[in-house]
């Protein structure tokens, strides 16, 4: 018996966190993600039939990607190997790829190993899985919070398929945490503990859609009252909010006020209404939101509302969020609100947000298409070979350093997807496009003529 299995004894408590003891084993237990665990979903049906393949996991901290993992690994009875991108190597994985190999040949077990993290790794160390992902000896579940469309190789994306994990919402958690609460075995249920409606609207607020997050404060919060008599065991609102150290919003039970106030705020800017937008955000600080998720918006705000009407918008917003992390409060939140009359007072334009969603559906609807061979880089004499670069005109050797050619892939040849408005510095770049566009059909016309 350790000192650890000492305290446990002596006290009747656990240091195990509240988060990990209330940890799901099965499908059935797990709350969320219906769209990947639902009923007849690929994910559900490869558990339940035992058919794993390679995943990566994409979602915020919180969303449940180490608990799926780890289900995976329980309902199909493999080996659970945890890996850590931030503290292992390739030596590391060397060693894991030997006790898989092991198994499978002296147990006929299955390894399933998850790497936290996954977009830590570089390209050589990535590059280790690859073979034995290839073979089948393990089943590689990563897990990142990043886009792994950046973070993870090309070659390891194509062998796992990535799978997105969303926020959980304030049902869910609730569900969660009424759990914990109840739960004698694992949870705090042996405590017989009472939680006002606030403070539990509160705990699941502050979370944020992280269920660690949301379990770390209901621990936090009972800590403060577990010593009392059972009488007394009661988390109010404002132990909730001494436990979090974050002061509750004003906001009516169902939290919507919360989000009435940064709707209220957004829409001030985005109507060009200076007075209403202090005062919103006024109202949002003294209710105690967090200045950084209001700075955040703004920064949103610039690119979304006026983009390229006034580029200089997303440069002030981003200054004042350094501003209030350089300063802090109070002296901060003047930064915020110089930051806030900017863009109510900006020209306006959602020219860009709209452009930028054009492009995502088109890439969602015709794929990969490939690089046209003209603007390809060619480093190898291969490349050149195969026509890499071959005809592409460097504009600088052409006057106003401008040439037509095409940059699109050719299925989408001609396509517009941006159409600057006539208002601030937008004029100019329609300016600037219109003319290079009158251009462009003047040197095709010319280049028609030759013989």
């Amino acid at each position: 018996m350790d000192l650890f299995d000492q305290v446990e004894k002596e006290t009747g408590e656990t240091a195990r966190p509240l988060a990990d003891g209330m940890r799901p084993e099965t499908i059935e237990a797990f709350v969320g993600q219906a769209h990947l665990l639902g009923k007849g979903s690929l994910l559900r049906r490869a558990i339940e039939e035992d058919r794993l393949f390679s995943v990566i996991f994409w979602g915020p901290p919180g969303s449940g990607k180490t608990t799926l993992a780890r289900i995976m690994a329980h309902e199909t009875k493999s080996h659970f190997e945890t890996f850590s991108a931030v503290l292992s190597g390739v030596k590391e994985i060397r060693e894991v790829i030997g006790r898989a190999k092991d198994l499978r040949r002296y147990h006929q077990e299955k390894t399933v190993l998850f790497v936290d993290e996954i977009h830590r790794f570089n390209k050589a160390q990535q590059d280790a899985f690859l073979p034995h992902v290839e073979t089948g000896l393990i089943t590689l579940i990563g897990a990142t919070t990043e886009n792994p469309s950046f973070e993870v190789i090309a070659p390891l994306l194509s062998r796992a398929r990535v799978m997105v994990l969303h926020p959980f919402s304030d049902e869910e958690l609730s569900v969660i945490l009424n759990r914990a609460i109840n739960d004698k075995e694992n949870g705090l249920g042996s405590l017989s503990l009472e939680i006002e409606q606030d403070a539990f609207e509160h705990i699941i607020w502050a979370a944020d859609g992280d269920a660690r997050a949301a379990l770390n404060n209901l621990e936090a919060a009972a800590s403060l009252v577990r010593k009392k008599d059972v009488s007394e065991r009661k988390i109010t609102r404002a132990a909730a909010e001494a436990a979090l150290q974050k002061k509750a919003l004003r906001y009516d039970k169902s939290g919507e006020e919360h989000y009435n106030l940064i709707s209220a705020f957004h829409k001030s800017l985005r109507g060009s209404d200076p007075d209403a937008a202090l005062y919103w955000l006024g109202r949002m600080l003294a209710a105690g939101e967090d200045p950084l998720y209001i700075a955040r918006r703004m920064v949103r705000f610039a690119s979304e509302d006026i983009g390229n009407a006034d580029p200089r918008a997303l440069s002030v917003s981003v200054s004042a969020m350094q501003a209030f992390q350089f300063v802090g409060p109070p002296e901060g939140d003047l930064a915020l609100a110089q930051a806030a009359v900017y863009l109510a007072t900006g020209p306006k334009s959602n020219a860009l947000y709209a452009g930028y969603g054009r492009v995502k559906q088109e890439i969602g609807q015709t794929g990969s298409l490939p690089v046209p061979l003209h603007i390809r880089n060619a480093p190898t004499r291969l490349m050149k070979d195969l026509g890499y670069g071959k005809d592409y005109k460097y504009a600088h050797e052409f006057p106003q350093a401008y040439v037509p050619q095409e940059y699109l892939p050719e299925r989408l040849k001609g396509k517009t997807f941006y159409t600057p408005t006539s208002r601030g510095y937008e004029s100019t770049i329609k300016e600037r496009l219109e003319k290079w566009r009158r251009l462009r059909k003047s040197m095709l016309r010319e280049r028609k003529k030759k013989p």
